[in-house]
């Protein structure tokens, strides 16, 4: 059984999509279990803006983007290096140890975003 606030991001999740240019976009995934994160980022003034996500994998992975995107938007770019796998585990109330992978790849995914908007700059 998943926690109450998995089950919530993963039946209504949030900022599901994608942001045209000039939004940032990138990729990452798991090649363990195969699955695929896109993130994409607004940036204004050195703040997110606005994020959405698409997923492809399992029901832990469809929440921790949906939570990420919640945890993106309004924060400093700089913040974002403070962004570890158990910020997102808190944020959809805990993973169980087989679905860990899922906050990994939201790590993975900003360390990406982060990378790409500092050289977008």
């Amino acid at each position: 059984m998943y926690p109450e606030r998995l089950r919530d991001h993963f039946q209504n999740p949030r900022n599901v999509g994608e942001l045209p240019p000039p939004a940032v976009m990138v990729e990452v995934s798991n090649p363990a279990c195969g699955d695929i994160l896109r993130l994409s980022a607004r940036v204004e003034d050195g703040r997110v803006a606005e994020t959405r996500y698409k997923v492809r994998g399992c029901t832990a992975s469809i929440a921790a983007g949906s939570a990420l995107t919640e945890w993106l938007e309004g924060r400093a770019v700089e913040e974002l290096r403070t962004f570890r796998p158990a910020t997102v585990e808190e944020a959809v109330g805990g993973l169980k140890a087989e679905s860990k992978h899922a906050a990994v790849l939201c790590a993975d995914g900003v360390k990406r975003l982060l990378a790409a908007i500092t050289s977008s700059r």
